[in-house]
């Protein structure tokens, strides 16, 4: 792949080949004996509108839901998206947009709730800050890379990491006490191992912090390398400890902690798999375990991240291409996966998944339809039951539900 072409047009190409190989239309220790005591079947798309209801739960009024999209793409949207759900039937209602915000694919909150934050997927990438009291965008800083993906904040809310994917670079901006974005503190590209097979140069995917908070990881699709930092909380910088190799030309996209903070699980995009990994917190090291199945049976599929309920009892994965949910039992407390099926993800392209705080809804930003489903979890079983019909969202990239 061509290193110059935006994550917008590469995402484009991948659902353009997704497309002619289906029929078809922005969210974690333990031993390795003991196996949770739950039901072990699987489900289908024709099974789900029979699954058991969820367990109920209490009305507590509309959560706020924001929504990421490419506004530079035919048919996306004109900022984020702004809208609500109700936590007991999942039902979806807009209520606005906003703007001045270009190509905001993915979106993240403040611990505080009190203002989000969006990339800004374009070829100068940079991340922006957004109070959430009253929409008011609070200004804008350049990452120092290119095409901007992802991003996260650091559990203490004075850091914000964000990952470059144009570039192969992730960095670090200080966060005052109004939630506003300082000068760039920190800009590493990971220059090293080289590219995988059929890749012009790294293209770093995602940027997280560890379950501990002790170390901050970096994914990169292009060297298929995890990267383990330690991140210098008082002057911002970011220091390599260690490096995680997967498979060449497995493609790593994305990695979720399971609740215990000792597994967690990898989406390779590029060869079609996903890995249960362990974490040391002593030494920041994480070791790739063997591919699994995502499930899809699609010829061409690409999958994107995982979600983990927050009992830490089930995973659910979304399928680019197959446009499913694969649902994982979660087993030996964190250590295996153990898939249960698929059912259709509500809609095209699911790009990225979301579980509700209380983990009882799933939502699904499904890229190439336009819309984002959301789901019923089951807790007893993981089943996932639709919840009513899927929501237009103009080029639906990144759901954020709180």
């Amino acid at each position: 792949m061509d290193s110059g072409w935006s994550r917008r047009r590469f995402v484009g190409a991948l659902g353009a080949a997704a497309g002619a190989s289906v029929l078809s239309g922005c969210g974690d220790g333990g031993t390795a004996g003991s196996t949770p005591a739950r039901p072990s079947g699987s489900t289908s798309p024709g099974a789900t509108a029979s699954a058991s209801a969820p367990a109920a739960k209490e009305p507590s009024g509309p959560r706020p839901l924001y929504l990421g999209t490419y506004t530079s793409m035919e048919g996306g949207g004109e900022g984020i998206g702004v809208a609500a759900y109700d936590p007991v039937s999942g039902r979806i209602t807009g209520s606005g947009t906003i703007t001045g915000v270009p190509d905001p694919s993915y979106l993240a909150v403040h611990p505080d709730g009190r203002t989000l934050y969006a990339v800004q997927e374009r070829e100068r990438g940079a991340v922006t800050a957004v109070r959430t009291s009253d929409r008011e965008v609070l200004g804008s800083r350049a990452t120092g890379g290119a095409h901007t993906c992802q991003l996260s904040v650091h559990p203490g809310g004075r850091w914000l990491l964000s990952a470059d994917y144009g570039s192969g670079t992730v960095a670090v901006h200080p966060i005052d006490a109004s939630g506003a974005l300082g000068e760039r503190t920190a800009l590493v590209t990971h220059s090293r191992p080289a590219p995988g097979p059929g890749q012009e140069g790294p293209h770093a995917h995602q940027i997280l912090t560890t379950p501990d908070g002790g170390h901050v990881l970096a994914v990169d699709l292009g060297t298929d390398t995890v990267y383990s930092y330690r991140l210098d909380q008082r002057a911002g910088t970011l220091t390599e400890v260690a490096r995680a190799p997967t498979r060449p030309g497995a493609g790593p996209r994305h990695l979720t902690f399971h609740p215990g903070g000792r597994y967690a699980y990898l989406a390779c995009e590029v060869d079609d798999t996903v890995s249960v990994c362990s974490y040391d917190p002593s030494s920041g090291r994480l070791t790739i375990g063997r591919p699994q199945s995502t499930g899809a049976k699609a010829d061409t599929n690409y999958p994107a991240q995982f979600a983990v309920t927050p009992d830490g009892a089930y995973a659910f994965l979304a399928n680019r291409g197959d446009d499913t949910i694969a649902r994982y039992a979660v087993e030996a407390d964190g250590a295996r996966l153990r898939l249960l099926g698929t059912v259709p993800s509500g809609g095209t392209f699911p790009r990225q998944l979301a579980l509700s705080p209380d983990g009882g809804l799933l939502f699904t930003a499904n890229q190439r339809s336009g819309t984002v489903g959301v789901f019923h979890v089951d807790g007893r079983d993981g089943v996932l039951r639709r919840a009513g019909e899927p929501f237009a969202s103009p080029v639906a990239v990144c759901a954020l539900p709180l």
